[in-house]
């Protein structure tokens, strides 16, 4: 006879699994059709500077100087238009937002190189290192085939996230359930 935890673990535990499930179909999906999953991000991206923008708007209003009034409104103005314009243009978009993720990783790259030199005396420093020269690799690789990586390089990272995570998830939910066997 089970209890009621243990029943309340196995429902949640079989809604886990097939959110895992999911979230593996979809990563294999967006690493097979990288631009369409590039695109999608992109669109959840513009959408997220669209409420950003009416955020500020709405929340100008709350200043106490006419200065604070007056940037509030511009910076809601600005998410907004770039919401909307990326919005309108998604590959534009998507091409900016794939010259940002190659700043970005060259950027990490860079600090996770010098941070395995401060922590050279310690253990695992050298992973550091490893790590720093594989994201300035990905970082060049990305910005040397820009534009043409636009295509590719946002839909198969969010991919590989993707099936990596549902794929940790899957692993982690099925620990569980054998604990409770």
């Amino acid at each position: 006879m089970t209890n009621p935890i243990t029943a309340g673990v196995r429902r949640a535990s079989n809604w886990s699994m097939a959110i895992s499930v999911l979230m593996i179909l979809a990563g294999v999906l967006a690493i097979a059709a990288p631009l369409m999953a590039g695109i999608a991000v992109t669109a959840v991206v513009s959408w997220l500077l669209i409420f950003s923008g009416a955020l500020h708007l709405s929340l100008a209003w709350r200043g106490n100087h006419a200065s604070a009034i007056v940037w509030e409104i511009l910076i809601g103005v600005l998410y907004g238009a770039i919401g909307f314009y990326v919005l309108m243009n998604p590959v534009t978009g998507l091409a900016g937002l794939t010259a940002a993720v190659a700043v970005y990783l060259f950027l990490e790259g860079i600090l996770e190189f010098v941070l395995s030199f401060q922590l050279r005396p310690a253990r695992g420093s050298g992973w550091l290192l490893v790590d720093g020269v594989i994201t300035l690799v990905l970082a060049v690789m990305i910005w040397g085939t820009w534009p043409s990586s636009t295509a590719w390089v946002i839909g198969t990272l969010v991919g590989i996230s993707m099936l990596f995570s549902g794929i940790t998830r899957l692993i982690v939910t099925q620990s569980a359930r054998r604990m409770l066997a």
